[in-house]
């Protein structure tokens, strides 16, 4: 094969298809993803077959239980998989959405219509499901999108692509508006970023080391995400119950994934009572403890956090924790080694709340629940493209509308210019 004519070919098959699709109806897209919803559900069984064969090679590479868990479809998986698609499918569509209509002082009518970015590039690890999410939100949003998935999921992407695909044919779209590079060669990845011509954005969803390999080869305007340290700050005034069912959820319930809580603060007026119950339901679920000094006047038996940990993303059952002495505190602690992705704070103090929301810089800022819930499906975007920490131009999950533009439009009546 050769990559780079085949990427080439991609590339200008995608923009041609971006051109047909920032026209096509909602009706019509909708129908294609509630019919893409429906064929995952009755297909299920043959793309797991699929999924079977990816788990048995990650297997034998070696790779992390993080890894394999983000890479292990079930029936139940599929099944969220099609929901989102569905809840895409009865969003509005932001495509077309006119805003900002003035009338100026020499009457020209000026405002904003909202359009498609053009062609999304989408660069991944492990999730399969990010193949039909990612699919679903640029239809809906007017996007072609070429996808590229990692060597240890290609038979399940390639599954979910193949019913996508089939479906787009079905109901007279392009083909091509969904296509995915079916080579795992990595020179596939450095052929893609160079099609500054036919790709707008790309969007690289992985660990740390694959999204600054994209943003150090890229031509084109990479969205990043490097990592999630994520941390939850329990205040004096906080529920001692609220903040352990917080805690326990934020790092347990699903350690492998960039929302889950990496570092627990805990304000010194509430550290004697608080942390020992909230160790225990931790060291039940599996969890391993660090702690700094004050941590471990009160936890004797757990290890000695370094300062290593407090910037480390475990994305695994480990969690640092740190006594601080005021909300200040704490939120120098996350400005100083946070990744703007999601903080939380548990708390009966409404003016801490405010400060919290307020003051501290993340993508995502929660008051009184799990950092869990920055997602997109949990936010009511459906699924979601990623998490940008990087403010241009979206920053948090991103759904529809972040996948989109604008465009300023004009109304006259015969106005020249003086």
């Amino acid at each position: 094969m050769n990559i780079k004519a085949e990427v080439g070919k991609i590339g200008v098959e995608a923009r041609k298809a971006a051109g047909i699709l920032a026209n096509i109806s909602s009706t019509v897209k909708n129908r294609a993803l509630l019919k893409m919803a429906d064929d995952f559900v009755k297909e299920a069984k043959g793309i797991i077959k699929e999924n079977v064969r990816d788990l048995a090679y990650a297997k034998e590479q070696g790779l992390s239980g993080a890894m394999i868990d983000r890479l292990t479809l079930t029936e139940a998986s599929i099944k969220g998989m099609a929901e989102g698609l569905e809840q895409i499918a009865a969003l509005p569509d932001p495509v077309g959405e006119v805003t900002g209509m003035r009338r100026r002082p020499n009457g020209l009518l000026v405002g904003k219509r909202r359009i498609p970015l053009g062609v999304i590039g989408i660069i991944y690890e492990s999730r399969p499901n990010v193949t039909a999410d990612a699919a679903a939100l640029c239809l809906k949003s007017g996007n072609a999108v070429i996808l590229r998935g990692g060597s240890e999921a290609i038979h399940s992407n390639l599954a979910i692509a193949r019913i996508l695909q089939r479906v787009l044919r079905e109901t007279d779209i392009p083909e091509t508006a969904i296509q995915i590079i079916s080579t795992t060669d990595r020179d596939a990845i450095a052929e893609m970023l160079k099609l500054e011509d036919h790709i707008d954005l790309i969007i690289p969803r992985g660990g740390e080391g694959l999204i600054r390999a994209v943003v150090d080869m890229s031509r084109i305007p990479v969205l990043k995400h490097y990592k999630g340290v994520c941390h939850v700050f329990v205040d004096e005034s906080a529920d001692i119950e609220m903040a352990v069912a917080i805690s326990l959820n934020a790092k347990a319930q699903r350690p492998g994934v960039c929302n889950s809580m990496e570092t627990l603060l805990v304000h010194s007026g509430i550290a004697g009572e608080f942390l020992p119950v909230v160790a225990g339901r931790l060291r039940e679920a599996g969890v391993v403890l660090k702690g700094c000094e004050k941590t471990r006047a009160i936890l004797a038996d757990i290890e000695e956090a370094i300062e290593a940990d407090w910037y480390e993303e475990y994305l695994d059952l480990i969690l640092a924790i740190r006594v601080v002495e005021n909300i200040e505190e704490a939120m120098a602690h996350i400005e100083k080694y946070g990744s703007l992705h999601t903080e939380s704070i548990v708390t009966s103090d409404y003016r801490n709340s405010q400060r919290f929301l307020n003051e501290v810089n993340s993508s995502t800022v929660v008051v009184n629940a799990s950092t869990r819930f920055s997602d997109g499906f949990e936010l009511g975007l459906g699924a979601e493209m990623g998490i940008s920490t990087t403010k241009l131009h979206a920053f948090g999950p991103m759904g529809l509308e972040e996948l989109t533009t604008t465009k300023f439009i004009i109304y006259g009546d015969g106005q020249i210019r003086t």
